[in-house]
């Protein structure tokens, strides 16, 4: 933390004497992991192509290490592709999707927009199931003859599955889970997973634009025996000749990626494996139980998602009493101002309240630091 002199407001209310060292609490792209310097970043591979030599190399390497950090069995395949967190879900629904039934699960503002795509885009009339944000679906409900879209942590709703135990063994249909703020924060259970898809600028800390898609091996038996009815762009096509393209999933990537980016991927993943088996996820614990004291503390304070089993501890989503629009833009304002606290007002289809990230590259110290700095918005914002 860093010190601050205590003055008071003219309205009246006391800034606090400390701030968070790193206030950095977005949701996306998130807080750069402990330590991180650009000027620590590998630089061999820039500048060259990603099909050299080198290039493949650290390609490959950053998959190797996401499967090591993931605990990924040998069964399902990881590729880098193109459009961060979306575009790999989006591959995924336009090569898989069509071949049975589908049921799309919605809490949150991205399982509706993988609602609208099947909709409108894809049309093929899915089963919709929706949930109000705060909330989740009757997850005992689904029917998995289909194929079922959902979100394992709705980063707008700060809404989650509470583990993969809804998922059956013996399902017919594939499960399609956008984990983009999951993955590295809890304890998945890999079997129950066909397609899973994310974005290093989550959990990870790293930067966006490139998605990582993993598939298990029932995907990629649908995937070589289903040729959906609409035409695939260039960079959604993952089989050849009736084959999967395996070297999409060692390092060969539809197109070109960034290796900066690569490299800064690296860098995290190194980070995360450094911390031991399950250290990425102690850290997301330990900032969500410590915003969930700040919480506990105040009267004025929520949690939209009510139910602890369900509540997410990465992208934490908090109602405010009697706030508005104008007031969290007010409150957001006031601690980007103060260098206290950046990017925390709700997303803007979600109810109105504050969303803290407390994911692993985020101190527990900050979170600590950052309540009275919320005290201190929330007072100064009603008095305005």
């Amino acid at each position: 933390m860093t010190d601050t002199a205590t003055a008071p407001d003219v309205r009246g209310a006391t800034k606090p004497a400390t701030k968070p060292a790193r206030p950095f609490f977005s949701s996306g792209p998130c807080a750069k992991p402990p330590g991180w310097d650009a000027a620590a970043l590998a630089t061999a591979s820039l500048g060259r192509s990603h099909r050299s030599k080198i290039g493949k190399q650290r390609l490959q390497y950053c998959i190797d290490l996401m499967r090591e950090v993931l605990r990924l069995p040998d069964t399902h395949r990881i590729g880098i592709v193109p459009g961060s967190d979306t575009g790999a879900y989006e591959m995924a629904m336009w090569t898989m999707l069509g071949a049975r039934g589908v049921t799309a699960l919605a809490w949150e503002s991205f399982g509706e927009g993988w609602v609208t795509d099947a909709v409108k885009q894809l049309k093929i009339d899915p089963v919709v199931v929706r949930a109000d944000y705060g909330q989740l679906p009757d997850l005992a409900a689904i029917d998995w003859s289909t194929d079922v879209l959902f979100t394992w942590n709705g980063t707008t709703s700060g809404v989650r599955v509470p583990n993969a135990d809804f998922i059956p063994a013996d399902r017919e249909g594939l499960s399609f889970a956008d984990a983009t703020s999951g993955v590295f924060a809890y304890d998945i259970d890999w079997a129950k997973i066909d397609v899973a898809t994310f974005s290093w600028q989550k959990v990870l800390g790293g930067e966006g634009a490139h998605g990582v898609l993993i598939l298990g091996p029932r995907a990629v038996e649908r995937l070589e025996s289903y040729t959906p009815a609409w035409p695939l762009p260039k960079v959604f096509r993952l089989v050849s000749k009736g084959k999967l393209t395996e070297g999409v999933f060692k390092g060969e990537t539809i197109n070109t990626p960034s290796m900066l980016v690569v490299e800064d991927a690296i860098f995290a993943l190194e980070w995360g494996k450094g911390l031991g088996e399950g250290g990425l996820i102690a850290r997301s614990d330990a900032n969500a139980a410590a915003l969930d004291r700040i919480v506990d503390e105040r009267d004025w304070l929520g949690h939209l998602a009510v139910d602890p089993a369900t509540r997410s501890k990465t992208s934490v989503c908090l109602t405010v009493e009697g706030a508005d629009e104008a007031l969290i833009k007010k409150m957001a304002s006031l601690l980007e101002a103060e260098g206290a606290a950046y990017d925390v007002a709700g997303y803007r289809d979600a109810p109105a309240g504050l969303r803290i990230w407390c994911g692993a590259t985020v101190d527990t110290a900050d979170i600590v630091a950052l309540g009275p700095w919320l005290d201190w918005a929330y007072a100064t914002a009603r008095s305005a």
